[in-house]
Parts: C-alpha cells; sequence; structure tokens
C-alpha cells in the first residue's frame, strides 16, 4: 500500500533547551523526506527558539506569530499543513525510532480510522520514566454512552505528541476556539472521535517531558499555574458544549464527555476559592465515579471516609487539610500497606531510571 504524505507539525514557545532534540527526533525517523514535510509554529518565542530551528532550514519549514497560545499556533499551522495525514509534536517532547512508520502504517491500513493515538513515556528531571501502555480496547468511536466511558478513560494516549489526524478529519473538525491557549489537543482529539474511529497502539512512542516550563505542569502547585488551567478547562467544556451541539452525537454522551471536563475544572476551582461543602462533594464523588468505575465496596468507603472533612469545611481549607495529610510519609506508608492506590485496569505501567 502506498505511503500517506505526512505533515509533522511542531508547535513551540520559548523551548531552547529541547527544540533541537525534537526536531532531530524528527529527523532521524526511518522516513523517506520526500514523503514529508516538518512544520514549527513558533508561537512567539522570547528566548534563543528561533535561532536554534533555523540551524535546520531548509529541512523545515517555520511559521513565526506573535504568542496567542496553542489553539492559535495549531489553526496557523494546520492551514498551511500538505500532507494527507498530520502527525503533531510539542517543542519540548520527542519520538521515538519508528512512530511515523507506524502511525502511517495504522491509518494505511484501516480506512475507517481517523485519528491514531500510542502509549506513552513520561520523563522526570531527575532521569525516571514512567511509561504506560494501553491493555485493550485499542479501538473505539465516540457515537454512543459505551463509547465515552472508552474516550475518557483512554483520552491520555492521545494527547498532542501522540495523536495523528487524516487531514480531512481536521478539516471536518475546523478551527480550535482559541481561548485555548492550552489544552487545544483535547479538542480536537475529542472531534476527531467524534468524526472517526481512534486507534490507540500499544508502544510507546513518544517521550513526554515534565519540566519547571510545562504550561499545563501543575505539581508543583502554583496557584498562578492552577488557576490558568482552571480558566482554560472551563473555556474547553464550553467549547465542547457548542460543537456537540453541531454534530448527531446523543446528548447523553457528549454530557458524559463534557461533564468529566467541567468536573476537573470545578475541582481545581475549589482549590483555589472558598466554595460550598455540597459542591465538594458533588465534584469529588463524580469524579470518583469517573475514574474508579468498577470501585469495591471498601474503597468507596474510604473515599466517603476521606470526605467527612468536607461536609463541614470550606473548600479551601478541606484541600489544604488534605494535602498537609497526603504528604505526610506515616500517611503514605499506610496506604501503600493497607489500601494502596489503585491501578486503572486498561493501563500498564513501567517504571525505569537511567542514570
Amino acid at each position: 500500500m502506498p505511503t500517506p504524505f505526512a505533515s509533522v507539525l511542531m508547535d513551540t514557545y520559548n523551548h531552547e533547551r529541547f527544540i533541537e532534540k525534537a526536531i532531530m527526533s524528527v529527523l532521524e525517523q526511518d522516513f523517506a523526506a520526500s514523503d514529508r514535510e516538518i512544520l514549527i509554529v513558533d508561537d512567539g518565542s522570547r528566548d534563543g527558539t528561533p535561532e536554534i530551528m533555523r540551524k535546520f532550514t531548509p529541512q523545515v519549514r517555520i511559521l513565526r506569530k506573535a504568542n496567542g497560545g496553542q489553539a492559535s499556533a495549531f489553526n496557523a499551522g494546520i492551514a498551511e499543513c500538505r500532507g494527507q495525514i498530520v502527525a503533531f509534536l510539542d517543542g519540548d517532547d520527542w519520538w521515538a525510532p519508528g512512530k511515523l512508520q507506524a502511525v502511517s502504517g495504522a491509518l494505511a491500513a484501516e480506512a475507517d480510522v481517523g485519528l491514531v493515538g500510542h502509549g506513552i513515556t513520561e520523563v522526570y528531571a531527575d532521569g525516571r520514566e514512567h511509561s504506560e501502555l494501553l491493555r485493550e480496547v485499542p479501538r473505539f468511536r465516540l457515537n454512543s454512552d459505551a463509547g465515552a466511558k472508552i474516550f475518557r478513560r483512554r483520552k491520555s494516549f492521545l494527547g498532542t505528541s501522540r495523536m495523528t489526524f487524516r487531514r480531512e478529519v481536521l478539516q471536518r473538525i475546523g478551527k480550535v476556539p482559541e481561548a485555548l491557549a492550552i489544552q487545544a489537543d483535547e479538542y480536537l482529539f475529542t472531534f476527531g472521535a467524534v468524526f472517526s474511529d481512534v486507534l490507540i497502539l500499544r508502544e510507546a512512542l513518544t517521550f513526554y517531558r515534565l519540566h519547571d516550563a510545562n504550561a499545563f505542569q501543575m505539581t508543583n502547585g502554583n496557584t498562578e499555574s492552577l488557576r490558568r488551567k482552571y480558566q482554560v478547562l472551563a473555556a474547553l467544556a464550553g467549547a465542547l458544549r457548542g460543537k456537540f451541539e453541531e454534530t448527531n452525537v446523543p446528548a447523553s454522551t457528549a454530557g458524559m464527555v463534557v461533564d468529566a471536563v467541567q468536573t476537573e475544572s470545578d475541582l481545581i476551582r475549589l482549590t483555589l476559592e472558598n466554595g460550598w461543602p455540597l459542591e465538594t462533594l458533588r465534584a469529588e464523588l463524580r469524579n470518583f465515579e469517573m475514574e474508579q468505575e468498577h470501585a469495591p465496596v471498601h474503597r468507596w468507603l474510604f473515599k466517603c471516609l476521606t470526605l467527612l472533612p468536607a461536609c463541614v469545611l470550606p473548600s479551601q481549607t478541606y484541600y489544604a487539610l488534605r494535602r498537609t495529610i497526603s504528604d505526610s510519609s506515616l500517611y503514605r506508608k499506610g496506604r501503600e500497606r493497607w489500601l494502596p492506590f489503585a491501578e486503572p485496569a486498561h493501563v500498564d505501567r513501567h517504571r525505569t531510571t537511567r542514570p
């Protein structure tokens, strides 16, 4: 079967520490240069990123624009892509060898598939690597309540540096709302799953770098980052709701997808602003039900026990208390011994440390 011409679309902003590795990971793919193009959208970088990128011309095509966020970068880049398929890569991530062959081959072999994702390896600054591979249900579509449940549990395999689309699916989705300065990938892969079948390859074909400048990084508890994420998730929920109204997706199915995003947004808001106890209880129980769909009774009982303080405390106070307890070595040791954190049944996880 003929190899489809591929566009590699990279978005970057102030990635001078990482962009060279990202570009090299594409150039080193076992994929003929005549069968692909590399387009980099520089979203107004103010560091040394432009100079580093220029070293790779004419092997790459560079589009510079004023800073506007991920959605605006995607919109500018997608319009310029010439490929039959479009593979995305963030400027601070990189691909494993064989990535482009694997995803292009999957699309060439499966005519009904319009979006391909795959496993991921998260890379930490201290050398630790954490790989997540899908165990089952590699193919699905977002056109029913059952499909929505599969989608909610597997969308982590469809982020920016994992997703490859047929061009016609992207054209059908149309422009991404530019309020999504981050998390624009979720808008794209949600409607990619609406307009075509999705296939997830088991292999971990992307290395996702966790670092202090991640636009979506929240592990340090930075209030500004949390507020940005809350605002974008709220905007994403609204954008998804509006776009779903233009499709034939059943209302209950669309509601399940939007509710997952809205719940995540609500949980962040409740850590930043004082909410009523009933708000905290509702958001926490909705989230637990989605994350642990088939949780046994003892886990539900433990969850309800942990929520007892939330019945009387303002949300900010409750989450501050919970963070204090979670940071306790005594609590962590007790959880590991008597009630280990549940591992998702659909994911294989592997942890390694590189010197």
